[in-house]
């Protein structure tokens, strides 16, 4: 079987691919939890909610795929299973049934917090090792931080 190589040292190849599997974990959540609520959402304000969530899944997805491509090109293996996801997740747990729109938005804005706060120390701990991953989650945080306004100005 072939193996991709890394261009890394070894101790950069395992701080950055860390950051990698992290970013993945929380990304393919983010996009579940969003789309979860997207189906669940009720309210006067369901249509716009209902959308704006749909920007976001498809948003989560366009960066997963990103990471992952990254962490094959640096020879690591990326692990989106549901399992991995589960327990490697930086994002609370999503209320089950329906949803009201206020209670969407600002479960939302809670799970795009913790996943911001996630892709900064990445961009931290990847400036170093490899500024090509770094730059990577920077254009993630900015995307997710948008979303996050956003999403904020919605509940006032």
């Amino acid at each position: 079987m072939y193996v991709v190589k890394s261009p890394l040292s070894d101790a950069n190849l395992k701080t950055v691919s860390d950051a990698l599997q992290g970013g993945l974990v929380d990304l393919v959540d983010l996009a579940l939890v969003a789309k979860q609520i997207h189906w669940n959402v009720v309210g006067p304000r369901f249509r716009s909610v209902h959308l704006q969530l749909d920007e976001l899944v498809d948003t989560a997805r366009t960066h997963s795929d990103t990471v992952a491509e990254r962490a094959s090109a640096l020879g690591v293996s990326p692990d989106g299973r549901a399992a991995t996801v589960a327990v490697g997740s930086g994002i609370d747990v999503t209320p089950e049934g329906w949803v009201d729109d206020t209670t969407a938005v600002r479960t939302i804005v809670e799970a795009l917090g913790a996943v911001v706060a996630r892709m900064r120390e990445r961009i931290a701990a990847t400036g170093d090792p490899d500024p090509v991953s770094q730059d990577i989650f920077i254009q993630i945080t900015a995307d997710l931080e948008k979303q996050h306004w956003m999403f904020q100005a919605g509940n006032g």
